[in-house]
């Protein structure tokens, strides 16, 4: 069975018009990688979880904010490898450059025996839907569209 992650397309109307949210991966392997590694905050599955108890929860963990208001089902997408991500749209602004992500460990670099913490979010941004579309994981870019579809933009 292929893993199961939710998440958030966080969404902002501004006076330029509809801007998402997404944040880029931490960790040594995405440092200089920028098109298409941008990301909706999400996670995986525990078990028993519902997708939306999962995809609040995530978003707290990755940027530090506790997301309380509705959330508007985009359906789900599979991403390359088969992870399916099941995605929830929610209006709301937050400052991108203030998030505070959680961490994790890994060795690094390769076969050194060191542990390092790096956090599983280095950076959030705020993108108009163009930009979002260069940045984001191209099997997730489906999402904007839904986003649009159901009124977002």
């Amino acid at each position: 069975m292929p893993a199961r992650s939710a998440g958030v397309l966080a969404f902002r109307r501004t006076a330029d018009g509809l801007e998402v949210l997404l944040v880029h991966p931490g960790g040594p392997f995405w440092r200089h990688k920028d098109a298409g590694a941008w990301s909706i905050p999400k996670g995986e599955f525990g078990a028993g979880e519902a997708a939306e108890t999962v995809a609040r929860r995530e978003f707290a963990e990755e940027l530090g904010t506790a997301l309380t208001v509705p959330l508007v089902p985009l359906g789900e997408i599979k991403q390359r490898g088969g992870k399916v991500v099941e995605a929830f749209a929610a209006e709301t602004d937050l400052d991108a450059g203030g998030i505070t992500s959680n961490a994790f460990e890994l060795e690094w670099p390769p076969r050194s025996g060191r542990l390092q913490r790096f956090p599983e979010v280095d950076r959030a941004a705020w993108f108009d839907l163009a930009e979002a579309r260069v940045r984001i994981n191209p099997a997730q870019a489906a999402l904007l569209d839904r986003l649009v579809a159901i009124g977002g933009g």
